[in-house]
C-alpha cells in the first residue's frame, strides 16, 4: 500500500514554496508514496486544525513547515500519541523525536555576511531580521554575528538598527528599514537582509530616499532578487536549491513512514534549547554578480529573467 505523506504548509506566499512542493510530489511520486497538503495561510490556529485533518486522512508522516516554533507543541503531542513521524520541513521546531531538514541556516548566515563586509569593511549597519516566532531568525543572526564580531568590536562596523520583521514580510522589512533611516538621520552604509522578500523591501526604502549603492543581502534564489543581484541593487542571494531540499525530505519521509533508518542523517543540537535531533543539514550557495551562471546553468532561472533590465555592456558576465 502507498505511503500517505501529510504536508502542512505555513504559507504559500513567498516564491519558494511552490518550488520545494513540486521537488516533494515528483520525489513521492517516484518512490510510490502519495502527497497530500493544506496551507495554514500563516495562521498557528489553522495549521493546527490542518495537521489534525492530515492524521484523520491517514497520513503515515507528517512534513511541517511551522508558522509559529511553540504553537505546534499539541500537533507534535498527537502525532506521538499515535505513533507518526514528524520531519520539521525547513524551520526548526525542538523535540527529540522530530526529524529536522534543512539547509545550515547558521551557514546562510555567515556566509550573507562575507558578501556584505568583503564591499563594506566599514560603516553603519542595519540588520534586518526575520520573524521572532522562526528559530532560522535567530541561527541566521548568529552567523552574521560569527562574521562581524570582529569588525565591531574593533569599532570598523556600527549597528545603527535591528528589528525582527513580522513573518517575514516585504511590507514589514520596508517599514523597519524606513525607522531605521529615519533615526539613523539616512546614514546606513550596509544591511544584512535574511531573505530576498525582505530584501526587496529593503531596496524600495533605500530607493524611497535616493540611496543607490548601499549593500543589501537575501537568501532564497528568489528570481526577483537574483535579477537585483545582475542589476547591482542586491549584492548577494545566498541560493538553498529547495529542488535539493524537496526531494530529500520525500525520501526521508518514505524511509520514516515505512520505520527504516535514514540514510546521511546526523545529530543537530544548534537550537534555542540544545535538543539533539536527527537531522539532515544541507550546502547553501552564495550567488553574487560573479555566480550568476551557476543559477541559470543550474535550470534555476532563465537569462531573460535573471538578465531582464540589465545593460549588456556594463552587467555581469552572465548577462552578456
Amino acid at each position: 500500500m502507498a505511503q500517505l505523506v501529510g504536508v502542512s504548509w505555513s504559507n504559500f506566499r513567498e516564491e519558494r514554496w511552490t518550488t520545494d512542493e513540486k521537488a516533494i510530489k515528483d520525489q513521492l511520486a517516484k518512490l510510490g508514496a502519495t502527497y497530500v497538503a493544506a496551507d495554514a495561510a500563516a495562521s498557528p490556529e489553522k495549521q493546527l486544525a490542518d495537521i489534525d485533518g492530515l492524521i484523520s486522512k491517514g497520513a503515515k508522516v507528517l512534513m511541517i513547515l511551522a508558522q509559529d516554533k511553540d504553537a505546534i507543541a499539541p500537533a507534535l503531542a498527537k502525532a506521538k500519541a499515535r505513533g507518526i513521524p514528524v520531519i520539521a520541513y525547513d524551520r526548526l521546531f525542538e523535540s527529540p523525536e522530530v526529524f529536522y531538514i534543512s539547509f545550515d541556516n547558521k551557514e546562510v548566515g555567515r556566509l550573507q555576511a562575507r558578501a556584505i563586509y568583503a564591499v563594506k569593511p566599514k560603516g553603519n549597519y542595519a540588520m534586518i531580521k526575520g520573524a521572532s516566532t522562526d528559530p532560522n531568525a535567530n541561527l541566521l543572526r548568529e552567523g552574521q554575528q560569527e562574521v562581524l564580531a570582529e569588525a565591531i568590536k574593533k569599532g570598523d562596523v556600527k549597528i545603527v538598527g535591528e528589528e525582527y520583521t513580522d513573518d517575514w514580510k516585504p511590507e514589514a522589512a520596508q517599514k523597519n528599514m524606513e525607522q531605521i533611516l529615519t533615526k539613523a538621520g539616512g546614514k546606513v552604509d550596509a544591511v544584512v537582509s535574511s531573505n530576498d522578500g525582505m530584501a526587496g523591501g529593503v531596496v524600495a526604502a533605500l530607493s524611497a530616499r535616493g540611496l543607490t549603492g548601499v549593500p543589501v543581502s537575501g537568501q532564497d534564489g528568489d528570481h526577483a532578487a537574483l535579477n537585483r543581484v545582475a542589476l547591482g541593487t542586491q549584492t548577494v542571494s545566498v541560493w538553498k536549491d529547495s529542488r535539493e531540499l524537496g526531494r530529500e525530505a520525500a525520501t526521508v519521509a518514505v524511509s520514516l513512514a515505512k520505520g527504516q533508518p535514514v540514510q546521511g542523517a546526523s545529530v543537530f543540537n544548534g537550537g534555542e534549547k540544545k535538543v539533539s535531533m536527527n537531522s539532515i543539514l544541507l550546502k547553501p550557495q552564495p550567488i553574487t554578480k560573479d555566480k550568476l551562471d551557476l543559477v541559470i546553468k543550474g535550470g534555476w532561472i532563465s537569462k531573460d529573467v535573471a538578465c531582464k533590465g540589465v545593460d549588456k555592456a556594463t552587467g555581469p558576465a552572465a548577462c552578456k
